[in-house]
């Protein structure tokens, strides 16, 4: 495979880039890594060249195409196979059902027809030559003759490969092999028209940047500056779905620098670049900007379990509430008071705004609000009661928490740095020994709703509901009590709120 050491396939130069739509010197050539890896692709999914064959004998051309390409080349392909064809919606219905496992056509009306075949899933789209009217995203579906033309609409010249099966013949009319050798995003025309067609291009390219590890060229980059503001002609929900591979990406920093820099991120995420913070030569605090960057990155190498949308987002966004709340003291001291409140707003109105699914807002709203609970333990005055309401407070995000706190040590004091692990690692223990001990993960009364009215005399009401959380504040305060003390406790309770004789 190609690397940005290796800058051409075949370890030559790489030749120049061809002019968006004419094919380059050597176009077509794969070096013998590369055709190996497309040969073991073909080997290990036969269903591409079986059918090729069905299409060929039809009389049509069959090509894998696109992120496949891409994707095979870097050797990280999936189970989904893309492929391109001349072949009508209609005909390729009439080619794949005698042969699918199972069939969808609700991509029909745009050209596709997707099939499942033995563990894989395909989607077979009509050449494509779209026309956009510039206000919306959505283009007037076009079909194509060529090949070329349908490689040519495509976002990314690294996206605009194909293979034909079952003859194996590789088209690179824009010079995306190089591109991927040099680990180079351009796109196959102008990006100006390109992302003119389609705004969305924009953000895919951030997130290109933060899957692949590749570089925007200049002129891409140029394109997404001047025209970021195109951006708000695509719908929320698409935003926030590219928003969400972006962050769930190997790579999230560079995706999302890029979009800072460009100026799109003050469109689909303002708090981002907001916390640029102007610096002032008598006021110094630490580059909030660049500490929450490190932060995301110091979650991500806590992970256990894949990547976490949920931890990944309060790591990037936990500090957005210290541009309102800045104020700088006397002395050149610089403070951040209920940062964490605020920006529990902020998290929760800007995911709001992107749609993001209601339990994945509130538990990024909370991890926020809580991220801070923990500054003071290393003090040595939490009590158990203190432990108990921390795991209480952070209920089933617990891990979450612990691992968002951790990642929130960005100082470079190595001093600072193990005296705060040794607090980290002195709090999870004391949990764990409670968690044993008491069962944290469901601190409830020591009373039900049951026996509060058969002891107080009262039915279903308010005063149940009271009783319950003065039992609830007790248990956390104390810990277990056991029934007699706690029926003991609401009695005294009961008798100076004028509830019983």
């Amino acid at each position: 495979m190609p690397t940005a050491e290796d800058p051409s396939p075949t370890g030559d130069p790489a030749p120049d880039s061809a002019e968006p739509g004419s094919a380059r010197p050597g176009a077509g050539e794969l070096s013998g890594l590369q055709r190996a890896a497309v040969a073991e692709l073909l080997r290990i999914f036969p269903v591409a060249d079986e059918l090729g064959r069905r299409f060929a004998k039809a009389g049509f051309e069959l090509h894998l195409v696109g992120g496949s390409v891409r994707d095979a080349l870097l050797g990280r392909l999936g189970n989904d196979l893309d492929f391109t064809t001349d072949a009508r919606p209609e005909q390729v219905l009439a080619l794949v059902k005698p042969w699918a496992e199972s069939i969808w056509d609700t991509g029909i009306a745009f050209g596709t027809v997707g099939v499942a075949k033995k563990g894989l899933q395909l989607e077979i789209t009509t050449f494509r030559s779209d026309l956009y009217d510039g206000e919306s995203r959505n283009p007037v579906v076009t079909y194509g003759d060529t090949l070329e033309g349908d490689l040519l609409r495509r976002d990314f010249a690294v996206n605009a490969m194909a293979v034909s099966v079952p003859d194996h013949r590789f088209t690179d009319p824009f010079g995306g092999l190089s591109q991927l050798a040099a680990r180079v995003l351009d796109t196959p025309g102008t990006p100006e028209q390109s992302f003119r067609d389609d705004p969305l291009r924009m953000m895919r390219a951030a997130r290109f940047a933060a899957q692949l590890a590749f570089t925007p060229a200049p002129r891409v980059v140029s394109a997404m500056t001047d025209m970021a503001a195109e951006i708000q002609r695509i719908t929320v929900e698409r935003i926030a779905a590219e928003l969400s591979k972006l962050l769930l990406a190997d790579h999230p920093r560079l995706g999302l620098t890029l979009l800072t820099n460009t100026g799109l991120a003050a469109f689909v995420l303002p708090e981002l670049p907001a916390l640029k913070l102007e610096r002032d030569e008598h006021h110094q605090h630490k580059d909030v900007y660049e500490h929450s960057l490190t932060v995301l990155e110091q979650a991500i190498a806590l992970e256990e379990h894949g990547p976490d949308l949920t931890l990944r987002l309060a790591a990037l966004l936990h500090d957005i509430g210290k541009p309102a709340t800045r104020r700088f003291e006397d002395g050149g001291g610089v403070s951040f008071h209920h940062h964490e409140v605020v920006g529990k707003k902020l998290v929760r109105k800007r995911l709001r705004e992107l749609k993001f699914p209601k339990q994945l807002t509130e538990d990024v709203a909370n991890l926020t609000f809580l991220h801070l609970r923990f500054h003071g333990y290393g003090d040595g005055r939490w009590t158990d009661s203190a432990v108990r309401r921390y795991v209480t407070d952070a209920g089933p995000l617990l891990p979450q928490l612990n691992k968002l706190v951790r990642a929130d040590c960005t100082t470079r004091n190595r001093r600072r740095q193990l005296a705060l692990q040794h607090s980290y690692d002195d709090l999870e223990a004391r949990m764990v020994a409670l968690a044993a001990a008491e069962n944290l993960a469901r601190v409830r009364p020591d009373l039900d709703g049951n026996a509060i009215m058969e002891l107080l005399g009262v039915g279903p009401g308010p005063v149940v509901g009271r009783a319950w959380a003065f039992l609830k504040e007790l248990r956390l305060e104390n810990g277990p009590m056991g029934r007699e003390a706690a029926e003991a406790a609401l009695l005294t309770w009961a008798r100076a709120e004028g509830l019983v004789e």
